[in-house]
């Protein structure tokens, strides 16, 4: 599993997808740059999710809100007086790790899949948190027989200087201003506005694409745990009566949205929270299966009414509702929170594939759900010459303002073939001697390199076929 996501951040890199952030200087940890074919697959997740919500549901709308917070937002909500990470020193190895993913990482890889005892050691773990008793939390840590996971060393077990940081990142010389946590407090905060600007009447929802920043000490597993991140997040208001019935809706309807890209079904697992964060009364996670095994990738939780009536208490403005003036009540929130940069690499990972070939070779493919490839279709001529290349420039022309395709002749077309492989491009339609003759191209499908002719003005009818978002979005609606 190592080597694979090894060779995943080297295929990234290489083709263009992910870069090391200011890689030219050292680079930064935990923060990554998109290159020219993963910002068409981050944007088209995006695509995909926003009109998931907004599009397919009547009730749900979008905002896109600061990312400057002011301080009292993140007062009120909580996040500066709870909002901490317990972090502890290695003294052998020099090196400071969370706490919690410390104890969390290491019980999953030793206890592997006895979710019983993983369970009753987090437990104890958040107990210990409630508490801040550090004195058992380093108990805890010497009796589960933890050394420095990085170094590798058995003999790096001496751990010291225990204490608690906050993790969100406040800008310096400003007068109480934060880099957001998460886009969540931005819907809360504009509730009354979006409600009244909008008309919308309860049960509905807002949804937000943003980014957040967390000050992760210890960042790694690639795209996973980042100090720079995107959320997609929606905050769907209900009468309290109905929080079960909601909650239990989104479960099933957020599974179905993953299931739906055909990463396989035993990628995915629902995992219930024992134990809710201070604004949860219900939770659950939707685990992927990445290289280094089920990870969160998201969210589903009731947060009560809790971040409402804190703005209340703070602003002493009013968020009720009041139902023809006989029901009054605060919504209750049920949240769907899915991370864009996770959600990315389940993508990448699961979609990279080398493959043996009849001749004995490998390809390296990436199966990307066609809806979501960075390349829709490749025009490439087979050879050039004899105005073959001019009548392939000729269509990619035609065709770019309705998909994104590409047009390449760089380079022999067997070579050209793995090329679009490795970018997960679905359709490669190949100009020849016989498009002269008779208008017809050859379309080599990704997948399974099957081949058949088809003629020009088939092309773009073809494209939105295969690659279309229109058609997921459909199958979604009558699900």
């Amino acid at each position: 599993m190592k080597n694979f996501l090894k060779f995943l951040i080297s295929h990234s890199k290489s083709y263009g997808f992910i870069f090391p952030s200011n890689e030219i200087y050292g680079g930064i940890n935990a923060i990554y740059d998109y290159g020219q074919y993963g910002i068409e697959l981050k944007n088209n997740i995006k695509e995909f999710w926003w009109k998931s919500m907004t599009q397919l549901n009547e009730n749900i709308v979008g905002i896109d809100s600061s990312i400057l917070t002011h301080s009292n937002v993140l007062k009120s909500s909580g996040h500066i007086d709870e909002f901490k990470e317990l972090l502890v020193y290695n003294k052998n190895s020099k090196k400071k790790y969370q706490v919690h993913l410390l104890i969390e990482n290491h019980i999953k890889k030793f206890f592997k899949n006895d979710n019983e005892q993983i369970n009753k050691i987090l437990i104890r773990l958040n107990e210990y948190f409630k508490k801040k008793d550090t004195l058992n939390i380093i108990n805890l840590i010497n009796e589960l027989n933890i050394h420095d996971p990085i170094s590798g060393n058995k003999k790096d077990k001496i751990w010291t200087n225990i204490h608690f940081m906050n993790m969100m990142f406040e800008i310096k010389n400003s007068k109480n201003l934060f880099l957001r946590p998460e886009t969540a407090q931005g819907i809360f905060c504009n509730f009354i506005n979006v409600q009244k600007s909008s008309r919308m009447k309860i049960p509905f929802g807002i949804a937000q694409i943003g980014k957040s920043f967390r000050n992760e000490i210890i960042a790694r597993q690639f795209l996973f745990r980042l100090r720079e991140f995107e959320q997609m997040e929606m905050q769907f208001f209900i009468n309290p009566k109905e929080e079960k019935k909601w909650y239990k809706y989104w479960k099933n309807i957020r599974l179905k949205w993953h299931n739906s890209l055909n990463l396989g079904k035993n990628k995915y697992r629902l995992i219930d929270h024992k134990n809710l964060a201070h604004y949860a009364s219900l939770g659950v996670d939707i685990e992927f299966n990445y290289p280094f095994g089920f990870r969160e990738l998201e969210g589903i939780h009731s947060r009560r009414d809790f971040d409402l009536k804190k703005h209340e208490l703070f602003t002493n403005k009013k968020f009720i509702i009041n139902n023809n003036k006989k029901v009054k009540y605060t919504p209750y929130v049920i949240e769907t929170s899915l991370g864009l940069d996770r959600l990315f690499m389940a993508i990448l990972s699961s979609s990279l594939k080398e493959e043996k070939l009849d001749n004995g070779k490998k390809r390296t493919i990436l199966k990307i759900p066609p809806c979501l490839s960075p390349v829709k279709a490749a025009i490439l001529p087979l050879v050039k010459k004899d105005g073959i290349p001019d009548i392939a420039n000729k269509i990619f022309h035609n065709e770019k303002i309705n998909h994104n395709i590409i047009y390449d002749y760089k380079d022999s077309i067997g070579k050209l073939y793995r090329r679009q492989d490795a970018i997960g491009t679905p359709l490669c339609f190949t100009v020849d001697y016989k498009t002269i003759e008779n208008n017809t191209v050859t379309i080599r499908y990704r997948d399974n390199m099957n081949q058949e002719r088809i003629h020009i003005n088939e092309i773009s009818n073809k494209i939105e076929l295969e690659t279309g978002l229109k058609n997921i979005l459909k199958k979604l609606l009558n699900n």
